[in-house]
């Protein structure tokens, strides 16, 4: 049996066009799994195989009509050097104290996400945050939904929620203390997901899209190699 045999069970329901998030003046549209539709850890793998991403309680990918800006993106775990920088950053966080923990809907961790969003993100989709997003973004949980504290001295200073699939870690969010820039907490946060994918036995971290006119998603390709899903096909980008 094919391992994607289970997709030919799944609906999908599409949005109406609406303003792009990430390029002004573009409209965008999405497709999202049909949320009645059973899924479960397999399916789930391949449909971010596809490029399917999670948000919240949706599976969705963009399919606009005129564009094909937003590209499905992923680090090869045991092809993945840390570049001069990369490896400083590294060095800069030894101090952190890294705890998987079960849940993160305490005053304490969406303090941190408000935060992180009012300075980082006011001009996005998330802003204003409030406890009621918050919770329907992140606490959520999936079966396979692991989340990952870090902390200097006790102090909370960066959360990762990722889930573990059958090829790979995904990556779903990442919010951090926005006044400690020499951290370089982003990257440091996937770098230990990189790692930790590694000990797993995982092939594969999910980065979500990387969109080349966007200078929020430049980040991602730091990462090297990268891999990139373009007509159904994964192929390493080239520098």
């Amino acid at each position: 049996m094919s391992k994607y045999s289970q997709l030919d069970s799944v609906r999908l329901l599409a949005t109406l066009p609406h303003p792009c998030g990430y390029l002004p003046d573009r409209e965008a549209t999405t497709v999202f799994v049909d949320p009645q539709t059973p899924v479960d850890q397999r399916l789930y793998s391949c449909l971010s195989e596809l490029g399917f991403r999670r948000s919240g309680g949706y599976l969705y990918r963009p399919q606009c009509a005129a564009c094909r800006a937003c590209i499905p993106a992923r680090i090869p775990v045991g092809l993945f050097v840390p570049n001069r920088n990369q490896r400083r950053c590294w060095r800069r966080n030894r101090d952190l104290d890294i705890f998987h923990v079960d849940g993160i809907d305490t005053d304490e961790h969406y303090e941190l996400y408000a935060r992180y969003i009012e300075q980082r993100h006011a001009d996005g989709e998330m802003y204003p945050p409030s406890r009621e997003q918050f919770r329907s973004f992140l606490t959520e949980a999936w079966g396979c939904t692991r989340y990952i504290e870090f902390r200097a001295r006790g102090r909370l200073v960066a959360t990762a929620v990722s889930d573990v699939l059958t090829a790979g870690v995904s990556a779903i969010y990442t919010f951090f203390d926005p006044d400690e820039d020499k951290r370089s907490l982003g990257s440091f946060c996937i770098l230990y997901q990189v790692e930790w994918a590694r000990r797993l036995g995982l092939p594969s971290l999910y980065l979500g899209y990387w969109i080349e006119e966007c200078q929020k998603m430049a980040y991602k390709s730091q990462f090297q190699p990268i891999e990139l899903l373009r007509e159904n096909r994964w192929a390493i980008k080239s520098p």
